[in-house]
């Protein structure tokens, strides 16, 4: 019995392993062949604009609720002990530092990964890859890595969006509707939040993110089977695995980033 339970752990992790260091090898041939696809950055611009303008909606909609709630949590939570003066401060940390860049990527896998993945495994059961591969093409300089490059630049700069949409909900919140002083909200934001200790570690947060991500939705759509139903999986193994991946690097970036 014990002896079968260990055996069933073993081939797990041996497993395990053996996908982890096959990710690894295939991350390592995307980044090899990546010069080829800047070449043309006509394909990079295009799948910027499929990525990012197509996400642009709900990063909008969803960042404005989000700064909604943190104006009007924060405000609640501040005035008892006189302190609702600090709120613009606390808007803006919070979403520079953490809900900017973890919200957005969650949203980023939901919409545009699961996109990717669909679409790279609708490709590969089209055999669209494969002609490729006849003519002589390197499916994964001329599909993958454009894709790939298109999402580590459009995750941040959709990041910022959303940080900056939060920071304006917070603003309407308490400052128009509840009333909180204008100038104090402004200058508290200004007076402590830094630009390298905070604004810039968001924005290595959202690179790492839009990394992980895109690399593990075009992964899983480039070695799913071509069979609807393994394609169908592979999206839903998208979602699960970036938005693991995403709170799991969340933590040790913000470990290192603001362990003082």
């Amino acid at each position: 019995m014990i002896a079968n339970i260990l055996g069933t752990i073993g081939r797990t992790l041996r497993e395990s392993l053996g996908n982890v260091g096959f990710a690894v090898r295939s991350f390592a041939g995307l980044l090899r062949v990546s010069p080829g696809a800047m070449r043309r950055p006509g394909l990079i611009s295009e799948q910027i604009h499929f990525i990012g303008n197509y996400s642009l909606v709900i990063i909008v909609v969803s960042g404005l609720f989000v700064g909604m709630v943190l104006g009007l949590q924060g405000y609640i939570t501040l005035t008892p002990y006189g302190a609702e003066q600090k709120l613009g401060q606390v808007v803006a940390l919070a979403l520079v530092r953490e809900l900017g860049p973890v919200v957005t990527a969650l949203l980023f896998a939901g919409r545009a990964g699961t996109s990717l993945t669909a679409q790279i495994g609708l490709m590969k059961a089209g055999e669209q890859l494969s002609a490729m591969e006849m003519m002589a093409i390197n499916p994964i300089q001329r599909v993958l890595a454009p894709r790939f490059w298109a999402g580590v630049i459009a995750m941040p700069v959709l990041a910022t969006i959303f940080s900056a949409v939060g920071v304006l909900g917070g603003y309407l919140v308490g400052v128009q509707l509840i009333g909180v002083d204008e100038g104090a909200f402004w200058s508290q934001m200004q007076a402590n939040v830094d630009v390298r200790a905070d604004i810039l570690n968001g924005v290595v947060k959202s690179v790492v993110f839009g990394i992980a991500v895109t690399f593990t939705a075009l992964f899983q759509g480039y070695h799913a089977d071509p069979t609807p139903e393994d394609v169908s999986r592979a999206t839903t193994r998208t979602v699960v695995i970036s938005s693991l991946m995403i709170w799991g690097l969340d933590f040790v970036m913000t470990a290192l980033m603001f362990n003082k």
